[in-house]
């Protein structure tokens, strides 16, 4: 009987007591910022990294995770009695913790070659950011707890990977352009003219796919958007910084053209304000034609 075991990294953004409910191994970045080292969701909440950002000008930074972290964690699941792990990291081009996640099963297998045909550890690359990956990797769970096999599995995510994406709307490109970690952003050059970005999250890409003027177009234009992109009579979840005033009025919009609530809500960690900025809001759909 296959007993599978979820990896992920905290740039997933669930929510400790929900990776406490579920059950799963998730593996913190850590944050340098001030002179201090903390581990994103488990040392400090996603609130309290608002809190440091809110007072200071200075542009938090972290680091990938390492082959050996993950080396260390695929030998202690194997250890338990598991047969299969499925391991989803964030964005490869936005972080080189997917690459350590192979070279960690390389090095596991290298050190202990016992555990080849016992054990198999499957790499996904999210091709994304937070919840973008935290959502089904929920959804994957209640599968497992059903019987489903990790080939089941793995293929719900991989074509979640390959369909969704998220609209977002940053109120402004101070961390993303500093970061230089957005490129939509850095090809976008609207601040100074009052524009903003919509900017789609997908395929292991950034790209501007629409811009308009003012803070008072951020809603109608956002659900315009959004109702033109998804996928009829499919779950959409709102994505917000430290407020989550705008995504409550998306939200109510969406509801009425859609007849539809939101999934759920979510807040961006620590690791996803650092590169875009705190006050942001997203919807991460189901993209129609894809």
């Amino acid at each position: 009987m296959s007993k599978i075991m979820i990896v992920t990294d905290s740039c997933c953004d669930l929510t400790k007591e929900t990776i406490e409910e579920l059950g799963i191994t998730v593996l913190p970045f850590t944050i340098t910022f001030g002179g201090e080292s903390f581990r994103e969701i488990f040392d400090k909440s996603t609130q309290e990294v608002y809190e440091l950002m809110a007072h200071s000008d200075e542009i938090p930074k972290h680091s990938q995770i390492t082959p050996l972290t993950f080396q260390e964690t695929y030998k202690s699941i194997y250890e338990k009695g598991y047969t299969d792990i499925i391991c989803v990291s964030i964005n490869s081009q936005g972080s080189g913790t997917y690459n350590n996640s192979i070279i960690g099963k390389d090095d596991f297998f290298a050190e202990n070659p016992e555990a080849k045909g016992k054990i198999r550890i499957f790499n996904l690359d999210s091709k994304n950011y937070t919840i973008f990956y935290g959502y089904p990797i929920k959804e994957a769970v209640k599968k497992i707890r059903k019987g489903a096999e990790a080939e089941e599995i793995v293929a719900y995510l991989k074509d979640w990977f390959d369909v969704c994406g998220m609209y977002a709307v940053p109120y402004n490109l101070k961390y993303a352009k500093k970061s230089g970690r957005i490129s939509a952003a850095a090809a976008f050059a609207g601040d100074m003219l009052g524009l903003k970005p919509i900017i789609l999250f997908a395929d292991g890409t950034t790209e501007t796919v629409s811009k308009f003027r003012g803070e008072k177009n951020i809603v109608p234009k956002l659900v315009e958007c959004v109702e033109k992109n998804m996928t009829p009579q499919t779950p959409y979840i709102m994505i917000h910084g430290r407020d989550d005033t705008l995504a409550r009025e998306i939200e109510k919009e969406l509801i009425k053209r859609t007849g539809r609530k939101a999934e759920m809500y979510s807040c961006i960690g620590g690791v996803v304000a650092a590169n875009i900025g705190p006050d942001i809001v997203a919807v991460l759909i189901r993209r129609k034609n894809k």
